[in-house]
């Protein structure tokens, strides 16, 4: 089942009541994976009293000390954010990040990401999302509790599952993973300075459109290869 294959990655949590009530939101819509990263307390007693029932999916949830170990092998990861940025994101609405995320989990692993509640997610890990999700609150008063956030998602994850309505996959190509991904962004970052096409100290807003580029691409394993070797060979020529 695709739901089987959704991680809701929680980041820095600072109320453990949210992590049990998410838990709660989770279980009413038939998620069961949960991923913590470093959740400033976990495991307590106000979360499980949160969780209301949901205990089975509090005592499975794994705990991380990065974000890379959480969307280990995912092969699509979106990030929910209340707020725009400088630069501009590619972004689902709630029920198509629900279509697309089931379509994936079809072939693997895809996670859906939250921040933290005072601050959402930093740059760096919005860097690690291919997407973002905006649920189109009152722009007056637009503030969700993340609870209340993963709810609104995992409704639409529940309710698109039911009515067998996910939109298809780009292809059933097995596309490179998130890890993958970021180690190829790492290579080119690398290349870029070997061979001075970039000055490090300006070059994050350039890296972070080229994310973008690679991103909405989904190369598989082997175009992902390839890319590789033409930053390799073009490092070598500048030695």
């Amino acid at each position: 089942m695709s739901l089987d294959n959704i991680r809701i990655v929680l980041i820095g949590t600072t109320h453990p009541g949210n992590i049990g009530a998410t838990a709660r939101a989770m279980k009413n819509m038939c998620l069961s994976q949960l991923y913590l990263v470093q959740p400033k307390e976990f495991p307590c007693a106000e979360a499980t009293a949160r969780a209301s029932g949901a205990d089975d999916l509090l005592y499975n949830a794994k705990v991380c000390e990065g974000l890379d170990e959480a969307l280990d092998g995912c092969r699509l990861v979106v990030g929910a954010s209340a707020r725009l940025r400088r630069v501009e994101w590619p972004q689902f609405a709630p029920r198509e990040c629900a279509s697309q995320l089931l379509s994936e989990a079809r072939q693997g692993s895809v996670a859906l990401v939250f921040g933290r509640e005072n601050s959402g997610l930093s740059n760096a890990e919005m860097d690690r999302c291919q997407y973002l999700v905006h649920i189109p609150a009152n722009e007056e008063y637009s503030s969700l509790n993340l609870s209340m956030a993963v709810q609104v998602l995992a409704y639409e994850l529940r309710m698109t599952s039911l009515e067998k309505v996910s939109s298809e996959s780009k292809s059933d190509r097995q596309v490179a993973t998130a890890d993958e991904m970021e180690g190829f962004i790492q290579h080119l970052k690398q290349t870029m300075q070997d061979i001075r096409f970039s000055d490090p100290r300006q070059s994050t807003r350039l890296l972070r459109r080229l994310r973008r580029l690679f991103n909405r691409a989904q190369p598989d394993n082997d175009e992902l290869n390839i890319l590789r070797g033409i930053l390799s060979a073009a490092q070598n020529c500048k030695l």
